[in-house]
């Protein structure tokens, strides 16, 4: 229920209640059902995650706020070039294909009239249908879609498909850690006889009658269980993590045969472990000599206080006295600051009497005992966890570590992963309890960022953790694997479930689901996240600078000559190029140079405007330059290539066209100068580039009566691409010019 997988003992008169959803592991008692279904405390925290969440993401909420405002500019200058048409022809200054005035006032037929203004309300709406940008979210999913399906091949399943977007938007991670930044494995690191340390390479120069008496407090002093299928295959473990470490350095360091053991020696009482004195005892009865023997395990400072001697490296009992005790408590408190936990044995041979006693009393003897050895065991950090941990500082994104356990070894495995570094000054670096978490909102709110471990938390802790970081306006992401964590899972902006040892609750809690061992994997969904973003910048600038150039041309033109140069059914197909095709070929541009450029970036949180002053120098830029040369066609066109007004129309078309096209490299690089730089390793970017530039050739040769164009000539042709290909030193010019930071919108 806690998420962490210690044993808690249940008493009458203290602590009564038992949870749905956890584990009876021994005992026995009287039990009677109060509360079921939704009432019990799972079924409250299932309640809370079982509702879906309308809220937007943070891009969803841009993107349409940016989709309505482009909808509304349309809307505007389409209507004014109505107006400025209408005011044209009424005035008489319209001609025809045959040059002729088409409105004599008195003259004119109704008929005509009527066909005429219908024709250009008609032909006014369909470019507003064109310029409106509802293909915007269309490309952007393709994006998305596109990416999600790369992911799976890092074993990430995103079931949301926004979530991987929103993720590279985050501003602050919250992590669990046990099952999340460590595996819930535990190995024994440490093993100390006496008050020497004795090397973990197997090489014991200790006594043979000490390791006797380990070998028989590890093997029957156990609820866990020792199992090896075949001769030839390795042992299998049970119990809980703490045993599971004991038994696999016993069995490989020790050699501990638990058969043998167990059919030398008869087991006469045994008690459990207690979690308030956090021991466990056993008393056996040895068949060889027939002599009664107590051993004890436990935490070794409760251990500790109930030993008056103990016995060094050479087997021979030495008092302990206050010195030697001191020394003692020195190596568990050592053991402790480096995260390890620490474990101890200890042994008392008792006569006949005292067994008898002890079986008629049913409580084994806790004093006068002898300590035989202490092993520290660490916690296993998942493979990758101090590298995902450093690349989330570099990316700028803050960490902060959640666990059930207490101060010293949360911050043992908090410093061992990078959370907390040792440079870092310590009134920057804050550890609070869960319960102290609580007040410290209430009376000192300005703390939250400085948090970067939380011990001794609740399911309601990781809660009211993320609910602050989302009021002071931070997109925060939860990563979990248990049911305590679901109700925050569901309350952050991105939740991430690490899958293999997860709960199923906590899966259907969050949005992606790693199914992989390797923590490293949570900041390649943070890579992923921002280059999804970064692709969607690049597109988003593609996209205007056309609709801009379109718009412009269209209205000046309008008001000058007259007329409109580019048509309905040619900005449909600019349209089809840019929204389809273009989002294929930029979203598909994932270099590894791109991945290392925004892994060093800030992160994007939720006020930053998604049109950076960098996109709108681009885009200004390059707008203008489309709209200076396709005016310089409209109005000198024909005298500069000596052609009638059919192929001057087809010139417009075809120049804006393959502007577009050579714009596609502006944009794959929005502020760096070199625009082909790891071109030659996305063969899909430019197979979109080859087949879009086959599709206008067919367009403007083979397909004239459908666009409305002529056959153009190869030197026209050349001229065409020259003009476009000009765009590429423009973009360098323009790149040139230095921008603030403090966005302009």
């Amino acid at each position: 229920m806690t998420g962490e997988s210690d044993c808690v003992e249940e008493k009458n008169d203290q602590n009564p209640f038992l949870f749905s959803g956890t584990k009876v592991v021994g005992g026995d008692a009287r039990m009677l059902v109060t509360t079921v279904g939704m009432n019990t405390k799972g079924g409250q925290m299932m309640s809370s995650v079982n509702h879906d969440s309308s809220d937007q993401t943070p891009l969803q909420a841009r993107l349409n706020k940016l989709t309505s405002s482009i909808s509304k500019v349309s809307l505007v200058v389409n209507f004014l070039v109505l107006v400025v048409l209408q005011i044209h022809y009424f005035m008489g200054k319209k001609q025809d294909a045959n040059r002729k005035q088409e409105f004599v006032p008195g003259q004119t037929m109704d008929d005509n009239i009527m066909n005429s203004v219908g024709a250009k309300i008609a032909a006014t709406v369909t470019i507003i249908s064109v310029m409106i940008p509802e293909g915007l979210p269309i490309a952007v999913t393709l994006t998305l879609a596109y990416s999600m399906k790369r992911m799976i091949r890092d074993k990430v399943m995103v079931r949301k498909l926004w979530a991987c977007q929103t993720m590279g938007s985050a501003t602050t991670i919250c992590i669990d850690k046990t099952g999340t930044l460590t595996m819930n494995q535990m190995k024994v690191k440490e093993f100390w006889v006496g008050r020497m340390s004795v090397a973990e390479s197997g090489c014991f120069p200790v006594s043979k009658f000490v390791l006797d008496l380990i070998r028989d407090g590890v093997a029957l002093n156990t609820k866990g269980s020792v199992y090896k299928p075949s001769s030839e295959s390795v042992h299998k473990f049970s119990g809980s993590p703490t045993e599971k470490a004991i038994l696999s350095w016993a069995v490989s360091q020790l050699s501990i045969d638990m058969e043998e053991k167990k059919e030398r020696c008869e087991v006469i009482r045994v008690e459990a472990f207690n979690s308030q004195k956090k021991t466990s005892g056993v008393l056996i009865k040895k068949s060889i000599d027939d002599t009664f023997h107590v051993h004890l395990k436990g935490a070794a400072k409760m251990i500790l206080v109930m030993c008056s001697s103990f016995y060094n490296w050479l087997g021979v009992k030495e008092n302990l006295d206050e010195g030697k005790r001191m020394r003692f408590k020195e190596i568990i408190h050592e053991m402790r600051v480096s995260g390890l936990t620490c474990i101890a044995f200890a042994h008392k041979q008792v006569y006949a009497e005292a067994a008898k006693e002890i079986e008629d009393r049913k409580t084994i003897q806790e004093d006068s005992l002898t300590l035989l050895g202490l092993v520290g065991i660490k916690e296993l950090c998942r493979p990758g966890v101090e590298t995902a941990v450093q690349a989330f500082q570099d990316a700028g994104v803050n960490i902060k570590m959640i666990t059930g356990d207490g101060f010293v070894p949360a911050k043992a495995i908090a410093t061992e992963c990078g959370i907390i570094r040792s440079e870092k000054r310590p009134s920057k670096s804050v550890i609070l309890k869960g319960n102290d978490f609580r007040k410290c909102m209430t009376m000192r709110p300005g703390m939250l960022d400085k948090i970067e471990v939380m011990t001794r938390s609740s399911s309601l802790n990781k809660l009211l953790m993320v609910q602050s970081l989302k009021k002071k306006g931070h997109v925060v992401a939860f990563v979990g694997d248990g049911i305590n964590d679901a109700q925050a899972l569901k309350e952050a902006h991105i939740g991430v479930s690490m899958g293999i040892q997860g709960i199923e609750v906590a899966e259907e809690s969050s949005d992606i689901v790693i199914h992989s061992d390797n923590f490293a994997s949570v900041a390649e969904v943070l890579r992923w996240g921002r280059c999804i973003y970064d692709n969607i910048q690049k597109f988003i600038q593609f996209k205007l600078t056309a609709n801009v150039a379109a718009l412009l041309i269209n209205f000046v033109a309008a008001i000058s000559s007259r007329d409109v140069p580019l048509s309905a059914i040619q900005l449909l197909w600019v349209n089809l190029i840019v929204d389809t095709l273009g989002a294929f070929a930029l979203s598909t541009d994932l270099s590894t140079e791109q991945t290392r450029e925004v892994m060093k970036k800030p992160p994007v949180g939720w006020t930053e405007p998604l049109i950076t002053n960098v996109m709108w120098r681009n885009l200004v830029g390059q707008a203008i330059y489309q709209v200076a040369v396709l005016l310089t066609l409209q109005f000198k066109g024909e005298s500069i290539f000596g052609v009638d007004e059919a192929v001057k129309r087809t010139l417009i078309f075809n120049v804006f066209v393959l502007c577009q096209v050579f714009n596609e490299f502006n944009a794959r690089k929005l502020a760096k100068k070199n625009i082909f730089e790891g071109i030659h390793k996305n063969k899909l970017f430019l197979g979109i580039i080859f087949m879009t530039v086959v599709l206008q050739v067919v367009m403007v040769e083979f397909l004239k009566q459908f666009v409305v164009t002529k056959r153009l000539s190869w030197g026209q042709w050349g001229a065409c691409v020259g003009i476009a290909a000009a765009s590429w030193p423009i973009a360098w010019v323009v790149k040139c010019i230095p921008v603030t930071r403090t966005p302009i919108l």
